[in-house]
């Protein structure tokens, strides 16, 4: 038998022991979808200083949206460019409008609006991802994505990154897990159509290995529909560059960060859908760690683990914690 044939996880065609995405796309879509970064020109409350100045220590001058086009082009003109970019790879008949760049909800309604409905009238577009925090949805802005969500598939894609409130305040996150989970709530009441996918970040400055797996325990509660894992990155230019040229901040060894996305998977609920399970900046701005550019070797080391261990997703969750 292969290992796909002695696999134990339902969620699942292949070796692999956890939801992934790519499975989720299947199921929903019939098969993949190009998923497009786009940059609607927005700014973060943790920025503007609704909250702080600076924005989250690791974020780039772009906000998390490293690979989307220039914020000036109109989202029609973004989509363009990027079904042209990802056709190389992709096929582009079926795509998700990612709104990635720093805060996606973070203006008036009828502004969002307008970038939101100009995205979902272009050809081939199939669903929207809406990245955003939780503190940054509003009653008015909540009952609209309610409304989008019967319209399309509708991902919010909140950035929790730690249930700590002591290493939010140390990454200037500016928001505490109360909140967060205020947020969550709000979406979740709104519509049960809106996919809710959660933000989590291991190697945060500060935490140990038990209050990144507390993290994993607090948002498998609230049992979100994906949740995306991201190793934490050193970016040039950003304040958390500052602390590792200092030699203050030490970035995760590759094998702890694969024992720790094992973990995570094991402690996850087994219908919620892993969007990822690593990451890495833009080549030219990455100073540490430099093995996060192997996302692949690392993706296929955690199935090896979790193979070893004779585990998969959900192994060790508790759905009474």
């Amino acid at each position: 038998m292969t290992q796909a044939e002695r696999n134990p996880f339902l969620h699942s065609d292949s070796n692999k022991r956890y939801y992934t995405y790519d499975y989720y796309l299947r199921q929903t879509f019939g098969g993949k979808c190009a998923k497009l970064p786009l940059d609607a020109g927005f700014t973060c409350p943790n920025v503007d200083g609704r909250c702080g100045r600076g924005g989250c220590i690791y974020c780039s001058n772009r906000g998390s949206g490293d690979f989307a086009p220039d914020a000036a082009l109109s989202i029609a003109e973004q989509i363009a460019r990027q079904k042209q970019l990802f056709s190389r790879k992709w096929d582009v008949s079926r795509c998700i409008a990612y709104f990635q760049a720093r805060t996606n909800t973070y203006a008036p309604l009828e502004v969002l609006r307008a970038r939101y409905e100009e995205a979902l009238a272009q050809e081939g577009i199939v669903g929207l991802n809406i990245a955003t925090r939780a503190d940054c949805l509003p009653p008015d802005v909540v009952a609209y994505l309610a409304e989008l969500s019967e319209r399309t598939v509708l991902t919010v894609e909140l950035g929790l990154q730690t249930s700590c409130d002591e290493t939010a305040a140390r990454i200037n996150r500016g928001h505490t897990f109360a909140d967060f989970r205020r947020g969550f709530e709000a979406l979740r009441d709104a519509s049960p159509k809106i996919g809710i996918c959660v933000h989590l970040i291991f190697g945060l400055p500060g935490e140990d290995d038990a209050t990144m797996m507390q993290t994993v325990r607090d948002v498998a509660a609230l049992k979100p529909d994906q949740v995306k894992l991201h190793l934490l990155h050193v970016l040039r230019g950003t304040a958390l560059a500052k602390q590792f040229e200092a030699g203050e901040y030490h970035p995760l060894e590759r094998e702890r960060y694969i024992t720790l996305v094992a973990d995570a998977l094991e402690l996850l609920p087994p219908d919620t859908v892993i969007g990822r399970l690593t990451g890495d900046g833009a080549a030219e701005d990455l100073l540490a760690p430099l093995w996060s550019r192997r996302k692949t070797t690392v993706i296929n080391d955690v199935d090896k683990l979790l193979y070893a261990r004779n585990s998969f997703q959900g192994a060790h969750y508790d759905p009474n914690e």
